[in-house]
């Protein structure tokens, strides 16, 4: 404690810092402590998590079209400590939302805008507006589906402004549409400009609060009182509140969400995040030409009345107007808000663009998990859609059709984990080869003699151990020509077996029908094995499946996407690389 003491007084001795604290705490609050002159000091506690969380999500985050989801995905899922700093960082700025609504509550209530506290009071509306740029530019970083089609809807808004506006939005955008150049903007002002001003703003603000004192509500309930120990005491359980109300939305939604990449061919429910949601519902009611005046216009007279409060509310009829003003507009928002939420309920197109949209955010992520290829995350999900455009009208992935959809009119194989062992284990299965998820309906379950030839060797397997031995052996040699990433582990521990199975191959008989080795086209009548399951093979069934080392003239339906030009290469190794799970 001495040491402590002699560093106080060195340190006091150097910056006067004994004065400057006697000074904050020993301030007079007119009246007492109140719980209502709390909301300026959670307000800077909220900016305080801000600014901390921020700078450590700054650490792993890479603004552009190609990194930057990729990099929120890693924070999210792979940083220490990600999930919960972008949870925090998330769910505080929703809050500050809040926060910022019940201060200016406060301040017009108590009269606190009035001479000689104009300034202050202007500086707080800039504040204001400063935070919900920070929540609109902060929105778009993660480079993400909602993210995304949010911004747009505001920069179309910002485009509407007249004369300047398409300049404007060509700023702000970096280019004539979005990409690279509007990430980097936004991240400049969202982690550059912005926080800077704030804090300028900030300093001035408490300045100014300081300069002139709390503005009490009168008569005066009680004595007055040092901001030392009462007010302290409730600023700091209010802030406390603040903390354990963000602690508890990011652990009952799991933190910040993610939605899939930004993609802008697709057509996604766009809608701003929930404090804009109601200018969203409110443009509505100005079609065509007439939006410049629901966008700009009028919300631009509600802002100018606003910032002139403290001119209009110099007599009481002009306090009570703002009054009315304020409330007027927090009702009307809150009526069009909930408009726009219950028109969005019962509205099937929004909910199943939604769902959707939900779907393929799991997918994506869960193959993200795996790795994400230098062209970015969003070539991860080009596979499934491709699949489910051109493949699922008669095949399924799991029961769906590639993205997360369930198909109830299924016509040829399952193809979710095609070639793996588990998968040959159902296909070769005597009481599964010809089930509806194989090939029960499709014409090979009439025309095939493998039906008969799985009863013929396999009967029995459930109860026969040394059958199932020996169709694991087989399995296991199959599956390994497929040379799975999933499986190369197991692959190379299981060499024995899988030999074993090669040899099983030949002396049962598949050989009569099926080539694994060497194929000629007059000596095999099934589809040749070789290599089957693998990048080429996929490659090349898709290609032609009636090629004759595949099904030939036995071919049941199936396009050749390749030779007939229905799909590029590009596209067919998409959906062949997300088949094999690469």
């Amino acid at each position: 404690m001495h040491r402590v003491k002699q560093l106080y007084e060195w340190l006091d001795n150097r910056t006067g810092v004994r004065d400057h604290i006697r000074e904050v705490l020993f301030e007079n609050v007119p009246g007492g402590s109140r719980w209502r002159y709390v909301w300026g000091s959670t307000l800077t506690f909220a900016l305080m998590i801000q600014f901390i969380t921020g700078i450590f999500l700054w650490m792993g985050y890479a603004p552009s079209g190609q990194t930057a989801w990729e990099s929120v995905y890693y924070i999210n899922y792979q940083m220490t400590g990600g999930h919960f700093l972008r949870g925090l960082h998330h769910w505080t700025a929703q809050v500050m939302t809040v926060l910022l609504v019940f201060h200016l509550m406060q301040v017009i209530i108590d009269g606190a805008y009035k001479a000689p506290r104009e300034v202050n009071f202007w500086f707080g509306v800039i504040l204001l507006k400063l935070t919900l740029a920070l929540s609109l530019t902060g929105y778009l970083l993660p480079w993400d589906q909602k993210g995304f089609w949010a911004t747009k809807v505001a920069t179309d808004i910002m485009g509407g402004t007249p004369i300047i506006g398409e300049q404007l939005k060509l700023l702000v955008l970096g280019g004539a549409d979005y990409g690279h150049h509007t990430l980097t903007r936004f991240f400049a002002l969202h982690a550059g400009i912005l926080p800077v001003s704030v804090i300028a703003l900030t300093v001035g603000h408490i300045y100014l609060f300081r300069r002139h004192g709390i503005t009490p509500k009168k008569p005066l309930k009680g004595s007055d009182e040092f901001f030392w120990p009462e007010q302290v005491l409730k600023d700091a359980v209010a802030c406390l509140a603040v903390l354990v109300t963000v602690l508890v939305l990011h652990f009952s939604f799991d933190g910040a969400h993610l939605d899939a990449p930004a993609d802008p061919s697709t057509n996604y429910p766009a809608r701003p995040d929930w404090y804009f949601l109601f200018l969203f519902q409110f443009l509505k009611y100005f079609p065509g030409h007439w939006e410049v005046l629901g966008a700009i216009v009028l919300p631009s007279i509600a802002m100018t009345l606003i910032f002139l409060m403290p001119i209009i509310g110099r007599s009481e009829k002009g306090h009570k107007f703002n009054l009315g003003l304020l409330f007027g507009i927090l009702v009307f928002a809150g009526i069009l808000t909930y408009v726009a939420v219950n028109q969005d309920r019962n509205n099937p197109t929004y909910l199943a663009s939604k769902a959707q949209a939900q779907r393929e955010a799991k997918i994506i992520k869960e193959m993200a998990a795996n790795g994400i290829p230098p062209e970015g995350a969003l070539a991860l999900l080009q596979g499934p859609k491709l699949f489910a455009q051109h493949c699922a009208s008669c095949h399924t992935y799991g029961g769906e059709n590639g993205l997360g959809n369930k198909v109830t009119d299924q016509s040829a194989p399952d193809l979710k984990g095609f070639a793996s062992r588990k998968y040959l284990t159902e296909l070769l299965h005597p009481k599964r080869f010809n089930s509806p998820e194989f090939f029960g309906n499709t014409a090979h379950a009439k025309k095939s003699k493998m039906q008969g030839f799985l009863e013929d060797e396999f009967d029995g397997i459930d109860d026969d151990e040394a059958l199932r031995n020996e169709m694991n052996q087989i399995i296991k040699a199959l599956s390994a020509e497929a040379k799975l990433p999933s499986q190369t582990k197991m692959d190379l521990n299981d060499k024995a077996d899988i030999q074993a199975g090669y040899e099983l191959f030949e002396e049962i008989g598949c050989v009569d029908c099926h080539a694994l080795g060497d194929w000629n086209a007059d000596e095999y009548s099934a589809p040749d094995l070789t290599g089957y399951g693998s990048r080429g093979w996929l490659m090349g069934i898709v290609d032609n499946p009636a090629h004759e080392r595949f099904y030939g003239s036995k071919n049941d339906r199936m396009p050749a996407f390749g030779k007939d030009e229905k799909l590029t290469r590009k596209q067919m190794e998409q959906i062949v690389d997300w088949l094999r799970g690469q």
